[in-house]
C-alpha cells in the first residue's frame, strides 16, 4: 500500500491514485528539533514450559513426557526480496495515527529492508511527528531504494528534501528542491519554492533566495514568512526602502509575526536616521512607534520594549519613552542600551536626577559605551557636578581620543571643577 494519498495532492497525477504526496507543512523556523529513533527489539513468544526446561543432559527415560528433541528459539529470517504487506500501516497513516504507523511501517522495514515503501511510510509518519532526523533518514532509504529498483518518485525525492530543510541539512536539501521546483509539464508548489528559498538562503546563496520568496509570493500574496525573507533580504544589502515595503506586507498578513514587527521598526528608524529631509524621518519615526507597537502585543521582553522606547524618544514624545524604558529596565534581561535610553529620556524631559540613575547603570553595563558618558556629563553638567562631569568627559576622551565634543566639554567644565 503506497503512502502519497494521506495529506492531499501536490502535483500528482489524476489517473494514479497512488502517486500522491502528503501535504507539506510550514513550521515556525525559529525552533527546529530533531529526534533520534531507536530501532525496535524483537522479543520471542515464550516457550512452553516443559521446552524452558528441557536439557541435552537430561536423562529422558526418567520422564516419559520429556520431548525427544532440545528445541531453541529461531531468529526471524529477514526477508529482503518480498515487498511487505503496508496495508494496515498506511492505513494507520490515512487516520493520521502517526505514532502508530511509525511503529508498524518501522518493523515492516526491519523485516523486508528493501521495500521501499515500508520506509516511505515511516519517513512521512516521522515528519508528521516533528522528528526530522527520523525522518531524513528512513525517506533516504526509501529515495535509495527507489532509484536502485529504476523507479523514481518524485514526491519522495521531495519530502526529503523538505525533512532536510526542517532538521537543518541545507545543502543536502537544496538540489532535491531544485528538482522539486523545477520538472516539466507542472507549475512549481508554492510550499516546495518556499522550502527552496529557505536553503538558498541558509546556504548563503540571497539572490537565489530572493527568487525563489519573490516566486511564492507571486502564487500567495499572502504567504507571510516568504515577504518576512524578502524584508530581511533587502535590510542585509541597505535596501530600506523594499525591506519596509516587504515587512509591512508580512506583518499586515499576520499580526503575530514577532520577527517580522522587529525588523520593521528597526527599517523605520534607520531610514529616520539617515534622512536628510526633517519631514520624512519624523514621518518614519512616527511610522517606528506605531510598528513598535505592533511589536509590544506579542513580545514584552526588554529588547521589544527597548526598541519601542527608543522609537518614542526618535518622534520626541521623551514622558511616554521614560515610561516604557522604565518598565523594560526593571526586566532581568535588561541591557546597557535600555538604560542609556532611559537616561536620554529622562534627560530630554529635564528629569536630570533620574537621568542620572539611569545613565549611571548604563557605564556599569556598558563601560565602554562613548554615548553613555557624552549623556551622563551632560547630565552632571546641567546639575552643577562639575568635578563628575569632568571625570566622566575624561573617561570618554580616552576611549574616543579624536572626539572633539569630548575635549570641548573638558575644557568648558575644568573651570568649575575642584
Amino acid at each position: 500500500m503506497r503512502v502519497e494519498q494521506t495529506l492531499g495532492v501536490i502535483g500528482a497525477s489524476e489517473g494514479c491514485s497512488r502517486n500522491r504526496y502528503y501535504r507539506a507543512f510550514k513550521p515556525n523556523l525559529s525552533r527546529i528539533q530533531s529526534f533520534s529513533y531507536d530501532y525496535p527489539i524483537y522479543a520471542f513468544p515464550a516457550l512452553p514450559k516443559y521446552l524452558c526446561c528441557f536439557s541435552p543432559h537430561y536423562d529422558a527415560r526418567r520422564n516419559d513426557n520429556a520431548p525427544l528433541l532440545d528445541v531453541q528459539p529461531v531468529k526471524p529470517v529477514v526477508n529482503t526480496v518480498a515487498p511487505a504487506d503496508t496495508t494496515h500501516a498506511y492505513a494507520l497513516l490515512e487516520q493520521k495515527q502517526f505514532a502508530a504507523a511509525a511503529k508498524e511501517a518501522k518493523d515492516l522495514a526491519a523485516n523486508h529492508p528493501n521495500d521501499p515503501e515500508a520506509w516511505k511510510i515511516a519517513g512521512f509518519a516521522e515528519l508528521n511527528l516533528k522528528q526530522y532526523a527520523a525522518a531524513s533518514n528512513d525517506l533516504e532509504k526509501a529515495v535509495e531504494l527507489q532509484r536502485g529498483t529504476k523507479q523514481q518518485d518524485p514526491n519522495t525525492e521531495s519530502a526529503l528534501g523538505q525533512a532536510y530543510v526542517l532538521s537543518e541539512k541545507f545543502e543536502q536539501a537544496l538540489p532535491l528542491l531544485v528538482a522539486a521546483t523545477t520538472r516539466s509539464g507542472s507549475q512549481p508548489d508554492a510550499l516546495m519554492l518556499y522550502y527552496r528559498g529557505i536553503a538558498e538562503y541558509r546556504t548563503g546563496k540571497p539572490a537565489d533566495a530572493e527568487r525563489s520568496f519573490n516566486a511564492v509570493v507571486k502564487l500567495n500574496p499572502k504567504d507571510s514568512l516568504s515577504l518576512f525573507y524578502l524584508g530581511q533580504i533587502a535590510l542585509a544589502r541597505n535596501d530600506l526602502d523594499g525591506a519596509i515595503a516587504a515587512l509591512n506586507r508580512a506583518t499586515v498578513n499576520d499580526g503575530r509575526l514577532a520577527a517580522g514587527w522587529m525588523l520593521l521598526t528597526s527599517a523605520y528608524l534607520r531610514r529616520a536616521a539617515a534622512s536628510t529631509d526633517t519631514a520624512k524621518a519624523d514621518a518614519d519615526y512616527l511610522n517606528a512607534v506605531r510598528s513598535g507597537e505592533g511589536l509590544i502585543k506579542v513580545r514584552t521582553d526588554a529588547e521589544a520594549v527597548t526598541l519601542l522606547g527608543q522609537a518614542l524618544i526618535g518622534s520626541k514624545q521623551y514622558p511616554r519613552a521614560a515610561a516604557v524604558l522604565d518598565r523594560a529596565s526593571t526586566a532581568a534581561d535588561a541591557t546597557g542600551v535600555t538604560f542609556y535610553l532611559l537616561g536620554v529620556a529622562h534627560s530630554r524631559a529635564t528629569n536630570f536626577p533620574k537621568a542620572i540613575i539611569a545613565l549611571e547603570t548604563a557605564a556599569k553595563k556598558s563601560p565602554d559605551d562613548v554615548n553613555v558618558y557624552r549623556e551622563l556629563g551632560y547630565a552632571y553638567e546641567v546639575t552643577k557636578q562639575y568635578a563628575k562631569a569632568l571625570a566622566v568627559y575624561q573617561k570618554g576622551a580616552t576611549l574616543a581620543p579624536g572626539d572633539s565634543d569630548f575635549k570641548e566639554s573638558i575644557e568648558r567644565v575644568k573651570p568649575f571643577a575642584k
